[in-house]
Order: C-alpha cells, then structure tokens, then sequence
C-alpha cells in the first residue's frame, strides 16, 4: 500500500524509486531514480539527449506520472495532493526551450495565465504582471505580442509568467538552447538574481556545461540512471 502520510525529511522536493517506462514496457527512460532537492537550492540536471533529463523533469513537475515511484514533496507523496493541476499551480513554475507563449496575447497578458484560476481579480492580475515584467526587465514591453519581441525577451516573458503564482519551485528545461550566446548569459544571470531574491528551488536541464557551472550543484544522467552528482561552481 502506498503511503500518504508526511515523513520527516531533508529535501523540499525529492524521488523515491522513480521509474519511467515508454511506450510499450521496453524503454526505460528513468529506472529507480532517488534524488532530492534542498530548499533554496540551485541544481543543474545535466546528460546527453535520451538519457532521460527530460523526463525527470516532467516527473518532478507533475506534468507525467511515473511507472513506478513516486514523487514527493515537503515529505508528502504529490500523489495524495488529489489534484496535481493544483499542486503544478501553486508549487511549480516552468520555463520551457521554446517559450509557450500564446501569439495572440501580450506579455502582460500571458503572464497572466497562471493566476487565471486564482483568487485575484482583473486589475490585481494586471498590476502583478506589471510587477513581474518589471523583475524581469520587460516592463517597456508589456503591451507587445510575441511576434514583436525577440526570443530574449520571449524567454524573459516566460520567465516572469512562471513567477505568477509565487511557486517555490522554478523548474527550467533547456532555458537557453533557443539563445544566442550573450543572449543566453543574460538569461542566466536573470536566473542567478531570481534566485537570490527570491529564495527559489531552482532545477535547470541542460546539456551545457558552461550553464551546469553557473549552478550550485550538478546531477548527472545516462540512460535513466543518476550517475553524478557533485558540487558545482555557482557561488551563494
């Protein structure tokens, strides 16, 4: 029988046993992954494409759920939450590779979208999106659709609209890889202060090491195992 109740742990959020099977029962993309992630913490998940980074991140965002194990978070299953819409929503902001903006909406709205669902009303939405666009430098761009911005500003959209709801969690999936070179570093100093003010939970998939280093700690994946994990050079 699976627990639910809370357990005393060390991790804000960590896997047990995580074990993810595609599509037929013979790709193991994760096989009994345990890893946990302290609060405040800033970790970069590192591997090469397939070796299942990915989809550890999808686990731990509970975008998917696992074959087997499960995922937990303040020492509760994310299983027992009911809801995992509710758990994504109050817990777990994503910044995605290709942005995820809605064409059709502006900055200030799509950084909206998450509060959607929330006890704020239509003025309190506007003005804390106003907010974030401001933290992220884009308040001269608040009024713009995505197609007028450039993909540093997209990114920097996205960034500020999974900061809508205040998650203690900012997981990131290959945040630069659409970026430029100086365009990336300007992202990731971004991160760098977002964190610091903040006190996130950071978690950044990367296949770059030159990103890996501006973390705290580095945890490495290769064919649906952990087989790393190490200090990195990011300072506190």
């Amino acid at each position: 029988m699976k627990s639910t109740a809370s357990e005393p742990s060390p991790f804000l959020l960590e896997t047990r046993s995580l074990t993810k099977l595609y599509p037929d029962g013979d790709v193991h993309a994760l096989e009994d992954v345990t890893v946990g992630f302290h609060e405040r913490e800033y970790v970069a998940v590192m591997g090469p494409s397939g070796s299942g980074k990915s989809t550890l991140l999808h686990l731990l965002g509970a975008l998917d759920r696992p074959t087997s194990g499960e995922v937990w978070f303040q020492g509760k299953p994310i299983s027992s939450w009911g809801s995992l819409d509710r758990f994504r929503s109050e817990k777990i902001g994503f910044v995605f590779q290709s942005f995820c903006l809605l064409p059709t909406l502006t900055a200030c709205e799509n950084v909206q979208i998450p509060m959607f669902e929330g006890p704020l009303t239509v003025r309190e939405r506007a003005s804390k999106a106003a907010g974030l666009l401001d933290a992220v430098g884009m308040s001269h761009r608040a009024s713009h659709l995505p197609t007028r911005l450039s993909v540093g500003e997209r990114q920097r959209v996205a960034i500020a609209r999974a900061l809508a709801n205040d998650p203690p969690i900012l997981l990131a999936d290959e945040p630069t890889g659409n970026l430029d070179s100086r365009t990336g570093e300007e992202v990731l100093d971004l991160f760098a202060r977002l964190h610091r003010e903040r006190g996130m939970t950071l978690i950044v998939i990367t296949h770059g090491q030159d990103v890996a280093q501006r973390s705290h700690r580095v945890v490495t994946v290769r064919d649906g195992r952990i087989v790393g994990d190490c200090p990195a050079g990011g300072s506190r």
